[in-house]
């Protein structure tokens, strides 16, 4: 029996917003029901952002339409996250059936924040503050991702009492689930494990979760020192796939799904995904890579050029 105390979050939407050809509507609903079928009970599935700058997700709401059907084998609806960064994809979010959880990437990078959603830090504040009252008044869920939780690239101030600041913040004004992102790959596992217990200690009630990214020899490790530090919500994309240009090496990517579950495995918590299914999910994410990246390794980079942008819906 799966521990219901573990929330696996499946990130297709962020692994594929970076591949280079679009995949098409028919083959995104194919794989999201296949994966739901499989067990896997909470995907960010979709983002509502301008299809200019992220046209692989310009189908969201096709998408959407169809994936109200899907049902795990015990007959469950899954949460879907629908990734916002402004409010007019609030509002489509909120009007599509189906996504139970909205999702708002907050930057703790004054840089990175305006390099993708181009807002000053109280702008992005009060659409924190909108999201929430907005998503609790139409019974959705809310996440609030950090990014740069863990550091950035940039010549900008950082430090764990930032971050606690944020989550004070967000704990105030009623927000329950937040993810700290690492965004560029940079944390080491004791980084990872003292912000989780330090975030633990410092919003009691607030659910942490984890959105790592990893070169693929490091990535079971920053799993294990999350867990033993008390996270229970972990982000991951099946085979790696996706990650942060910002990372400055290729190989960091998403934290593998599946080492997610081999890591916690061992450490005898049970997730709901069996071998079997976790199999099948991984040959059909390569699959997908096969056919829509450019070469082998093209899912490492996602939506954004290295340049600035906008609307990327980086959660990361």
């Amino acid at each position: 029996m799966a521990d219901s105390s573990i929330a696996l979050i499946e990130c297709p939407r962020d692994a594929w917003q970076g591949l280079a050809n679009i995949i098409p509507t028919e083959e995104k609903i194919k794989y999201l029901t296949s994966l739901v079928s499989l067990g896997f009970r909470h995907i960010d599935a979709v983002s509502f952002v301008s299809p200019k700058h992220v046209p692989q997700m310009a189908d969201s709401e096709a998408v959407m339409a169809r994936l109200t059907e899907a049902r795990t084998s015990s007959g469950e609806a899954p949460e879907i996250i629908g990734i916002v960064v402004n409010e007019q994809g609030l509002g489509r979010a909120l009007a599509t059936h189906g996504v139970t959880t909205v999702g708002y990437p907050y930057s703790v990078s004054a840089y990175f924040r305006r390099a993708n959603a181009n807002m000053s830090r109280a702008e992005s504040r009060s659409l924190v503050e909108k999201l929430h009252r907005d998503t609790k008044a139409a019974g959705r869920k809310l996440v609030v991702y950090i990014s740069m939780a863990f550091g950035n690239p940039y010549d900008e101030p950082w430090g764990p009492e930032i971050v606690e600041d944020t989550l004070v913040w967000l704990k105030d004004i009623g927000v329950r689930t937040v993810s700290l992102a690492d965004t560029v790959g940079h944390a080491s596992p004791e980084d990872v494990a003292n912000l989780v217990r330090a975030a633990n200690a410092c919003v009691a009630g607030v659910e942490i979760g984890v959105h790592l990214h990893s070169r693929p020899d490091g990535a079971a490790e920053k799993v294990l020192a999350a867990y033993e530090a008390g996270c229970r919500r972990f982000d991951g994309a099946l085979t790696g796939l996706g990650g942060c240009p910002f990372a400055g090496d290729h190989l960091v990517g998403n934290i593998p799904t599946e080492i997610i579950l081999t890591t916690l495995a061992a450490r005898g918590v049970a997730t709901g995904i069996d071998t079997k299914s976790l199999a099948v999910a991984c040959a059909m994410t390569h699959d997908l890579r096969e056919k829509y990246a450019d070469q082998p390794g093209a899912g490492n980079h996602n939506g954004e050029s290295g340049q600035e942008t906008r609307e990327t819906a980086r959660p990361n």
